[in-house]
């Protein structure tokens, strides 16, 4: 089952963070094991996993970027160790960041290539917020363009996660 499912909520990239946390405990509540310990193993068992999958899907539902990419691993979109097709201007432009950290002598440097990457970021997050946004609203096919378009912010995300790092590594040295 999946957490949506779980949790008797519609698929979204947005959810609404409180009733999700009421959710979360109403279910480990009714799925706590201590309350169980008179039942048979196989109800044991059944209430541990319950409570396990309770515990899994809050984790996941109540992170973003971590029910961005479950939700898009339910539809088959990213997958450990894939390699994406990112866009060719994308891809030049992280080469040129990188080049340019790569020469950064000094803090002023530093300030202005991560004041760019931050610009960058910046401007992802502003589209996944458009296309997140309406997500259970639309019809079907849009639902499936649109999971497509956020599987791409999700790989330039990462590929900025590490640009960021290494923005960190330099911070230090300087």
């Amino acid at each position: 089952m999946n957490y949506f499912e779980f949790y008797g909520i519609p698929e979204s990239f947005q959810i609404d963070q409180p009733s999700i946390k009421k959710k979360f405990y109403e279910l480990s509540k009714l799925y706590h094991p201590d309350f169980y310990a008179g039942e048979d193993e196989a109800k044991q068992q059944e209430i541990l996993e319950l409570s396990t999958l309770n515990n899994k899907a809050y984790q996941v539902l109540n992170d973003p970027a971590r029910r961005m990419e479950y939700i898009l691993k339910l539809h088959d979109l990213v997958s450990e160790g894939a390699k994406p097709q990112l866009p060719a201007d994308f891809l030049m432009e992280m080469m040129d960041i990188n080049e340019r950290l790569m020469e950064v002598a000094s803090a002023e440097e530093l300030a202005t290539v991560t004041a760019e990457v931050l610009a960058i970021e910046g401007d992802i997050n502003e589209k996944l917020t458009i296309l997140t946004t309406d997500y259970t609203e639309i019809n079907h096919t849009a639902q499936e363009e649109r999971r497509t378009e956020i599987a791409d912010i999700y790989y330039r995300q990462k590929y900025l996660l590490r640009i960021k790092e290494s923005l960190d590594t330099f911070a230090a040295r300087l």
